[in-house]
């Protein structure tokens, strides 16, 4: 990759809950000063994950899995790399002499790492655990995504028939919003994937994630979740030709004049410059965003 690119994602959620908040009884995440909608990053990369795995292909298992210990996918690598992995007898791993891997040893297991694992490769990890990796910076970088508008969490009550230890049904309780447009910033550095050896194919794959994956992570509690935009700006360099928060803000999202309460994409205006998104990049296609910077429209 010798690009860097800057891109904005938005997705919806109607009559679900796009990210639950443990700490708030999984209520859906809010700014508590506007009320504006919150989905946290690592919520998209979980979906992002989960749509690779299920693609396959070689180099692109996921080194985060659910119920997946870490520490023996990183000691498998140092074998790999014909390194010690300091397991001791008892099972443990001796962190001592761990933390003690040269340089050198850390950025040859990282390599197999990042051979083997699609999402080490794009978003990076922190390794330094059991027999200790370093860390690596992945050249993936996502906000916390943020609704177009204030939402309205709500906490419906739900009743079942069957019993547990009862004889009568119970009462249960569903968060939801009824409508919620989000917005989420990323940001992608050449620089960093030809550290971690993040590819071409392995953007284009990125892209079909977010495209295709709410589709492969459907559930009650999520409602209807779906892509809705995804604008790509492709500077001319490495280091880009441009600043990021110049270019996002020339993309605007407002509800079309006349609508109250939006329910759904179609109730917004998405503009680039005060013109119509459709009127200005296609599918497919692109416009000079700067002299040394393109739009690409993914989605």
């Amino acid at each position: 990759m010798n690009n860097r690119y800057d891109f904005i994602y938005l997705f919806d959620c109607k009559d679900g809950n796009p990210n639950g908040d443990p700490d708030a009884a999984n209520a859906p995440r809010i700014d508590p000063q506007d009320m504006h909608g919150l989905v946290s990053d690592v919520c998209l990369k979980r979906k992002v994950r989960n749509y690779v795995l299920l693609k396959g292909g070689p180099r692109n298992d996921i080194f985060v899995q659910t119920k997946q210990p870490l520490n023996p996918r990183i000691a498998e690598a140092c074998k790999e790399a014909n390194l010690p992995d300091f397991k001791k007898g008892d099972g443990k791993w001796d962190t001592e002499k761990a933390k003690g891997r040269s340089q050198k040893d850390i950025r040859s297991i990282q390599s197999k790492m990042c051979d083997r694992y699609f999402d080490v490769r794009a978003f990076g990890g922190v390794l330094s655990i059991g027999p200790n990796a370093g860390q690596i910076r992945g050249p993936i970088q996502m906000t916390f995504s943020r609704s177009v508008d204030a939402i309205l969490p709500l906490d419906v009550c739900i009743t079942r028939v069957t019993d547990t230890d009862k004889e009568e049904g119970e009462m249960g309780r569903k968060n939801l919003i009824p409508y919620g447009l989000y917005r989420c910033h990323g940001f992608i550095s050449a620089n960093l994937a030809q550290e971690t050896g993040f590819t071409a194919a392995d953007l284009d794959l990125f892209w079909e994630a977010l495209s295709m994956m709410f589709d492969h992570d459907r559930s009650a509690s999520r409602g209807t979740m779906a892509p809705q935009a995804l604008l790509v700006f492709e500077h001319s360099s490495i280091l880009g030709n441009a600043p990021a928060h110049k270019l996002f803000e020339r993309v605007r999202i407002a509800p079309k004049p006349g609508v109250g309460v939006a329910r759904s994409f179609a109730d917004y205006d998405l503009t680039v410059d005060g013109k119509p998104i459709d009127e200005v990049v296609q599918p497919g296609q692109s416009f000079a965003a700067t002299e040394t910077v393109k739009l690409l429209r993914k989605l």
